[in-house]
């Protein structure tokens, strides 16, 4: 399957007119009709709601159009729930699923009346004397452990996952829970990540559903939600085929009904976490070719860097690129395209066959609406790009300024470096 990009060369030429490279820009139209798809697709379920992981993209103008669609947040930190909390989500509409969890978190996250996951059976009595009681509403993370595969060979390792209760953990965590007042409990499990077909969700469903029920028969408590978090994955690259939401949601419809229901357990509500399902094809990375070098192989010098996007530094990550203007021609030359880091894994392609790259190109890196802006960081002294919404209407909007050295210099609270720097 051809990826193409969501905006058109000649839009690109304008935007770039107004913005300087790099940036991230994001899909607002694919946005909201993914939004509304997710929605749809779980409407079987009366309770069901998507909590958007804060961290795939901490932007405000972003959680908003999310917001019309009643997604929450799905935060990790206390800056993730101070955004959440700026942007008017009530409670109930955010999910404070953290880990290694310092006390004054917790005490915000109560404060704003967040549902509270937590990761650890020690964080029970940590939790308890950090707000000076245990919540009516309460939530576990569940690491069952062992190797989780799936038919097409995907899989993942819990067993060597930092996170969540073991099954013994999870049931006298129910129970020291129940007797310290909690009323209404959930359950929440993330096993497996960037699943690229429709069988993972129903999968992990059938076992939190069965574990809920032994919950309900063995320790007795009221089995409110179960999260099935996130894990669900988008196409990378062009021979994959994407995941279809629907068919998804329809196979956590069966096994609900299968296993659920007839436990008299029908009014669960189901929630998901999604981050890089919900964002991550509505947003790319636009970079201008800079440089060429012909050495021991062919690079292209890009504007952009791994401070922009990290995966492919960080994980050897595959991203889709398209060179703007030439997506007829043939691609006969094979580059590595890489950023100024003084770091050799600084590269978002390597031994990647495209068209021939001229200087002035614009390259548009693909599936960056998740993990891509928000893994950012400043090393080499290197400024974050700016964030650009491409609206429903074809206008633009800026929804985050591009970094610039008095931000970078700013925390330096003893010394005013920029105050004799003339030529800056």
């Amino acid at each position: 399957m051809k990826k193409e990009p969501f905006v058109s060369y000649e839009q690109l030429k304008e935007i770039v007119k107004e913005y300087p490279t790099p940036f991230h820009l994001y899909d607002e139209k694919g946005i909201r009709e993914n939004a509304q798809a997710v929605k749809e697709a779980f409407a079987w379920n009366k309770g069901f709601r998507e909590y958007f992981a804060v961290k795939a993209t901490p932007n405000p103008f972003i959680l908003n159009i999310l917001k019309k669609y009643d997604c929450g947040c799905d935060c990790a930190s206390l800056t993730e729930l101070m955004l959440a909390d700026s942007q008017g989500f009530d409670g109930k509409h955010i999910m404070f699923s953290s880990n290694d969890t310092p006390a004054e978190e917790f005490v915000f996250a109560n404060k704003i009346g967040a549902i509270i996951n937590l990761d650890d059976f020690t964080h029970i009595d940590f939790l308890e004397k950090a707000i000076g009681k245990i919540p009516e509403t309460i939530s576990c993370r569940y690491n069952p452990g062992g190797i989780f595969q799936m038919s097409n060979g995907i899989m993942d390792n819990p067993g060597d996952a930092k996170y969540g209760f073991t099954t013994e953990q999870l049931f006298e965590g129910f129970r020291v829970l129940k007797e310290k007042g909690a009323k209404h409990f959930g359950i929440h499990a993330f096993l497996a990540s960037n699943t690229v077909t429709n069988e993972y969700y129903p999968m992990l469903a059938k076992q939190l559903f069965e574990v809920a029920v032994k919950l309900k028969e063995d320790v007795g408590c009221e089995i409110s939600f179960i999260n099935l978090s996130g894990g669900v994955g988008v196409a990378y690259t062009p021979e994959q085929e994407p995941n279809d939401i629907r068919v998804i949601g329809e196979g956590v419809r069966k096994v609900y009904e299968e296993v659920l229901v007839p436990a008299g357990m029908g009014d669960v509500a189901i929630y998901t976490e999604m981050g890089r399902f919900m964002l991550a094809p509505y947003g790319c990375l636009v970079t201008e070719a800079i440089h060429e070098k012909h050495t021991h192989k062919e690079y292209i010098g890009v504007d952009a860097c791994a401070v922009n996007l990290m995966r492919p530094a960080m994980y050897g990550a595959y991203h889709h690129i398209t060179v703007m203007g030439k997506d007829n021609s043939v691609c006969d030359h094979k580059y590595d395209v890489t950023g100024s880091l003084c770091e050799n894994n600084d590269k978002f392609a390597v031994d990647r066959m495209l068209p021939k790259i001229d200087m002035g190109d614009l390259l548009v890196i693909h599936d960056t609406g998740a993990h891509g802006f928000s893994m950012g960081y400043n090393y080499n002294g290197k400024l974050k790009s700016a964030e650009i919404l491409l609206k429903t209407d074809g206008s633009t909007q800026l929804i985050r300024r591009a970094e610039t050295p008095k931000d970078y210099f700013a925390t330096f609270d003893c010394f005013d470096i920029l105050k004799d720097m003339k030529n800056l």
